[in-house]
């Protein structure tokens, strides 16, 4: 087990991040990342050799501690994320915050912190993205803006750091918690069948992450049928 790869997991506690640490654990150790530790503990106890990696990602020292007991990373995939909606008349202040601080600026700042342990593995980086990240529709513009944030600055990092795979993820609509909470912000009723499976989400992730080494996914794209 110690000789195989590792893979940080971000927002690994439910979701698709869950989803995505179960698809990784043959073949990876796993820390998972998020902030409920008992939450991990129990996607942990799942998992054969996986470990809970608590966490706040939009406190800068905390993200630096964490991060500082980490010597070499293979895989870091971001898939903790917030969605908050509304129109640009509408939407207060913080609701943009609360969008850049979780899918922006603690995805940089992350990354940031793990660039030595990435650069010594030469690893790869997924940042999960969504429909929004490419096609801003109106109300969604807190949102669909961190979107467009996150794949600029996975398009930065692959530029800049040419030893590392950096890949993109656009997912339609997931049958998430999350899903459940926009679909509520917009006023409508939820109908799961509608949606893709957080798995589907996780094998796309897993197919980037398992490429052999000639081959970089730099975008992926999954909608449902």
């Amino acid at each position: 087990m110690t000789d195989l790869p590792l893979a940080l997991v971000t927002g690994a506690s439910r979701g698709i991040g869950a989803a995505i640490a179960h698809q990784l654990a043959p073949t990876h150790r796993l820390l998972l990342g998020g902030r409920d530790g008992d939450a991990l503990a129990k996607v942990a106890a799942e998992l054969p050799g996986a470990q809970p990696w608590q966490a706040d990602l939009t406190d800068p020292a905390a993200v630096e501690a964490a991060a500082s007991r980490i010597g070499k990373l293979d895989v870091l995939v971001h898939s903790a994320g917030a969605a908050q909606l509304g129109t640009v008349a509408e939407a207060p202040v913080t609701a943009w915050r609360t969008d850049f601080e979780v899918n922006v600026l603690a995805v940089v700042e992350l990354t940031r912190q793990l660039l030595p342990a990435l650069r010594a593995a030469r690893g790869h980086v997924v940042v999960l993205n969504s429909g929004a990240g490419r096609n801003a529709r109106p109300g969604w513009g807190p949102y669909a803006a961190s979107k467009f944030a996150a794949r600029a600055f996975a398009d930065v990092l692959r530029a800049e750091e040419p030893d590392l795979r950096v890949t993109s993820v656009f997912p339609g609509r997931t049958d998430t918690e999350m899903q459940r909470d926009v679909v509520s912000q917009e006023g409508g009723a939820y109908d799961a069948a509608r949606y893709l499976r957080p798995d589907s989400v996780a094998t796309a992730v897993l197919t980037a992450v398992t490429a052999t080494p000639e081959a970089h996914l730099i975008e992926i794209t999954v909608r449902p049928r």
